[in-house]
C-alpha cells in the first residue's frame, strides 16, 4: 500500500505498541507526547518487545533495524508528512478534541485520521476537523503487538475510502479487520467484553469468587490467555473505569454503569500494575505477590 509515514499521538501502552507493529511492518513512524522522557521510556519498552519477537524468530531483522524507523516527538509538526495520524491518548473526549485541532491545522489534506478510542463514537471525536469524511476510528487491543484484531469503525461522515484505506492498513499490518459500520459506544467487540468484566468485577464486590479464581476459571473454561482482572490490571483500572462510564454516559445503559469497587479502587489509586496495586498485588519485578 502507498503508506510511506504514520504520526502516532500517545507512546502509552497502546500507542507504543502500534508503533511498534508499524516498525517491524518496514514503516516509518513518529511517536509523540508531551515529554522527552516518556517517549524515552517508550522506546525503551518497544526495544525489550522487538528483542523478544526477534528471539522468537517473528521478526527476521535486526534490532537496530526496526529501531531506526521510530523516531520521536514532543510536537505535532512531524505529522505535516504523514499519510496516517493515529491517537492514542487518555480516553477523554476533550483531550482528543485538543489533539485533533491541533492535527487538523497541520496535516495534509490527502492525511487520514483515526483515533484507536476503545469506547467514545468516532463521530463526536471527529466533531472537530474539517475533513471528518477522512476520519475513521481504528481500534487495536492491547497488546498490540501479539492481538489481531482491529476494529475498523466507519462514523458518520467517514467515507468509503478511508474506511477502505483502514482495511487495507490493518492487513498491511499482518492483523484482521473487524468492520463496524455503525458508530456506537464502545463498537463490538469491546461491548461484549465489557459486560463480562463487569460481572467478574461484582462477583468479587459481592464476595463469590476471588480475582484469582475468577481468571483461573476464565483461563481453563474458555481458553482465554488472560482472565478479566489481569487484563483490568494491565490496561489500568483508570483506562477502564473512563471507558465505561463513556459508554454509559452514551447509551444510558445500567448494564455498563461501572460498580463501586471500581469507582473506589481507582479513587485510592490501585489502577493496577502501574501503581503496584490493583486486583492483585505486584513486586517491583511485576510477579503477582502471593
Amino acid at each position: 500500500m502507498d503508506l510511506k509515514e504514520v504520526f502516532v499521538v500517545g507512546s502509552g501502552t497502546m500507542g507504543s505498541g502500534i508503533a511498534q507493529v508499524c516498525a517491524q511492518r518496514g514503516i516509518n513512524v513518529t511517536l509523540c507526547d508531551i515529554s522527552q522522557d516518556m517517549l524515552n521510556k517508550a522506546v525503551k519498552s518497544i526495544g525489550w518487545s522487538v528483542s523478544k519477537f526477534i528471539e522468537k524468530g517473528k521478526v527476521s531483522e535486526k534490532l537496530e533495524d526496526v529501531m531506526d524507523r521510530i523516531k520521536t516527538s514532543t510536537g505535532y509538526e512531524p505529522a505535516a508528512g504523514a499519510d496516517l495520524v493515529i491517537e492514542a491518548v487518555f480516553e477523554k473526549l476533550e483531550i482528543k478534541h485538543d489533539v485533533f485541532k491541533s492535527l487538523d491545522r497541520i496535516v495534509k489534506a490527502t492525511t487520514i485520521l483515526a483515533s484507536n478510542t476503545s469506547a467514545i463514537p468516532i463521530s463526536q471525536i471527529a466533531s472537530v476537523v474539517s475533513r471528518p469524511d477522512r476520519f475513521l476510528g481504528l481500534h487495536f487491543f492491547n497488546p498490540v503487538p501479539m492481538l489481531d484484531a482491529v476494529e475498523v469503525v466507519r462514523g458518520i461522515e467517514t467515507s468509503e475510502a478511508a474506511i477502505q484505506y483502514g482495511i487495507e492498513f490493518v492487513k498491511y499490518l499482518g492483523k484482521e479487520p473487524i468492520t463496524v459500520n455503525r458508530d456506537i459506544a464502545g463498537f463490538i467487540l469491546n461491548r461484549i467484553n465489557m459486560l463480562s468484566n463487569l460481572e467478574a468485577m461484582r462477583l468479587v464486590e459481592q464476595g463469590v469468587a476471588t480475582p484469582a479464581d475468577i481468571d483461573k476459571g476464565m483461563r481453563l473454561a474458555f481458553g482465554r490467555k488472560m482472565g478479566p482482572l489481569e487484563t483490568s490490571d494491565l490496561v489500568g483500572l483508570e483506562v477502564q473505569l473512563m471507558a465505561y462510564t463513556n459508554v454509559y454516559e452514551e447509551e444510558k445503559d445500567l448494564r455498563f454503569y461501572p460498580p463501586s469497587i471500581l469507582r473506589r479502587k481507582v479513587l485510592a489509586g490501585h489502577l493496577g500494575r502501574k501503581t503496584g496495586k490493583g486486583w492483585y498485588e505486584y513486586n517491583k519485578d511485576g510477579s503477582v505477590k502471593k
